[in-house]
């Protein structure tokens, strides 16, 4: 099976809602989501993801169904830090960023949030908790998660395509989560995603050691398609 992960429109943070070209962006996106046919449609609770994803799902005729743990406020804070007086996301602020790029945090792996280096921060609660409700998830799809090897095993599974709407900041431990890929190191790698911008992860349908696989990563040809402006994160990229 696809789960395609995709963040919310440019938005509107307060209040809660996306801009005239987030419901464009989210419009052009529908017609991509429509052509590809989706199961199921997840959203966050957040207005924003939920605007964002009602296109796609009156074109398919499907519900939204709602996951509260993918709501941003959660994320940000577990993962938000004080940046000279600044709320910004931990891996936006340069004295978090150099820790997260030390050989002291690499090879920690997995236990990295317990580094000395974050002994102020409680990130261990913040990676834990998106981890679990990740593997919950994952396992309604009808797969099985092992905690020591890292990897699912499928035993009924259910759908072909699902779609989450949701945020960048969310989708930055979401995804490290799913692809079992350590926070720092997955933050230090990729960028946050653009509006609208599209991550496909494949989950296979057989096995009993199957790994999610990343395919594509803030992929916005529906931005083009439509003609509309490219923008990714303040910036036009071509």
């Amino acid at each position: 099976m696809y789960l395609i992960f995709v963040r919310h429109g440019d938005p509107i943070y307060n209040p809660d809602s996306i801009t005239e070209k987030g419901k464009l962006q989210a419009q052009a996106l529908s017609h991509r989501m429509a052509r590809l046919g989706l199961d199921k449609i997840y959203s966050s609770t957040s207005n924003r993801a939920i605007m964002t994803a009602e296109p796609t799902a009156k074109l398919l005729g499907k519900e939204i169904e709602l996951l509260d743990f993918a709501n941003e406020k959660y994320a940000s804070a577990d993962f938000g830090v004080d940046s000279d007086g600044k709320w910004v996301w931990c891996f936006f602020d340069k004295n978090i960023y150099d820790k997260f790029s030390t050989e002291e945090v690499a090879n920690m792996g997995f236990g990295w949030y317990e580094s000395e280096l974050f002994k102020d921060r409680d990130f261990g609660k913040g990676i834990n908790r998106v981890r679990t409700e990740t593997v919950r998830l994952i396992e309604s799809f009808g797969y099985e998660y092992d905690y020591q090897k890292r990897s699912y095993k499928s035993i009924n599974h259910k759908y072909n395509r699902v779609a989450l709407f949701a945020h960048g900041g969310f989708g930055m431990a979401f995804l490290s989560c799913l692809l079992e890929i350590p926070y720092p190191v997955f933050c230090t790698r990729f960028t946050q995603l653009n509006c609208t911008g599209v991550c496909v992860i494949e989950i296979a349908d057989e096995g009993d050691k199957i790994i999610p696989k990343l395919y594509q990563y803030a992929n916005d040809s529906h931005l083009y398609k439509e003609e509309l402006p490219l923008d990714f994160n303040g910036r036009e990229i071509y």
